[in-house]
């Protein structure tokens, strides 16, 4: 029975064993630096990341494109500071920044600001051309159904208890035009915070426990004809989720310096409504993205935490994967990628792609 088992643990972890990622691209030049915010690949050709070039302390919006799979990358130029990007198909996009809402119909050579979105927004989630959601601050979900020229809030995201000014909502992921979710959570200031910042006496800090909080979520299975509203107290917040038309999901939950654990990954069986498991965490490793392949592969992106001031010094990327949600992989990665965050992106089965926030491009190669 070992042996039976030992085959077929072999017989996974074997291909993904064969493989690597390699540098595609990174900004390397002289007294300026790329960050990345954002990041997408809509199909196998046609990939986008978005952030800014900053030198000194002066920043200028930008992106990055390619046409042809990341043999060659342009950065231009952007009119505002970008925060997410979202893609329907290879060529109609969103992009959502600091002072809007933009469109593009071709995979980012061309770019449209649509009319104000009535709040402060963080992400766009489009089901169809013409139907979207939109979410941010201060408990803000709103959906559109003319393709972002009017937007209607959606009442039961602002029912949700805590104080709006603490709250917000960060992350949509539809399995079809009609099934979707939308996470959030309200964070207040600790009660008995430290009088003095964390950085001057890190060791008070770390003797602390972190608190739990409100995480909210909503569900439509009517493409937003009406929503289930759900909070509960948790500790850590669900950064980001992908759901699989399967019937599975993968989702992230982060944790503040205070945790125990920095990440933890956790798969969804939203189809039976079985709930949620714990799939993996570990003290060194900080996860910042997950994956779910069609086939059920579990892809798990971050870094090698160097120390518990999270969010503060680069760490060696780090990537995992599994087909058992128990053996993990640990895969090669360039030795040259080092990150704060990590962002992934896998269009089809074979084209896997991941940026670095501090300006690399990796693909997953044999």
């Amino acid at each position: 029975m070992r042996l039976i088992f030992a085959l077929l643990t072999l017989a996974l972890v074997a291909p993904l064993a064969a493989q690597q990622w390699k540098m595609q691209y990174f900004y390397d030049k002289e007294k300026t630096s790329l960050t990345i915010n954002d990041f997408a690949f809509p199909s196998a050709k046609y990939g986008l990341a978005l952030g800014y070039v900053a030198e000194g302390r002066h920043e200028e919006p930008a992106q990055l494109l390619t046409t042809d799979g990341g043999a060659t990358w342009t950065l231009s130029t952007l009119k505002e500071m970008p925060i997410s990007l979202f893609f329907l198909n290879d060529s109609l996009g969103w992009m959502v920044t600091t002072k809007g809402l933009w469109r593009t119909t071709e995979t980012g050579r061309n770019w449209t600001k649509l009319p104000k979105v009535p709040g402060e927004i963080l992400r766009v989630c489009f089901t169809t051309e013409k139907d979207g959601y939109a979410l941010g601050l201060k408990k803000l979900v709103l959906q559109t159904h003319d393709g972002a020229q009017t937007w209607t809030p959606v009442k039961e995201a602002k029912d949700q208890p805590g104080d709006a000014d603490y709250s917000a909502y960060i992350w949509a992921d539809f399995v079809n035009p009609k099934l979707g979710l939308i996470v959030g959570s309200n964070n207040p200031p600790r009660r008995f915070a430290p009088y003095f910042p964390d950085w001057l006496d890190p060791q008070a800090t770390f003797r602390m426990h972190e608190a739990p909080h409100l995480t909210y979520s909503l569900m439509t299975t009517d493409g937003g004809g009406s929503w289930q509203a759900k909070s509960a107290s948790l500790l850590g917040q669900t950064s980001r989720f992908r759901l699989n038309p399967s019937g599975r999901g993968i989702g992230l939950i982060e944790y503040s310096e205070l945790g125990a654990y920095p990440s933890e990954a956790y798969i969804i069986d939203w189809k039976t409504n079985g709930g949620s498991r714990s799939i993996y965490r570990d003290q060194n490793i900080s996860i910042s993205d997950v994956w779910l392949d069609g086939d059920g592969t579990a892809y798990l992106s971050g870094i090698k935490e160097p120390g518990r001031l999270r969010d503060i010094i680069p760490g060696k990327v780090v990537v995992l994967s599994s087909r058992d949600y128990k053996t993990w992989l640990d895969m090669k990665v360039d030795y040259r990628a080092s990150a704060i965050r990590t962002m992934l992106a896998m269009p089809d089965a074979t084209h896997r792609w991941m940026a670095t926030d501090n300006g690399m491009i990796l693909k997953l190669e044999n």
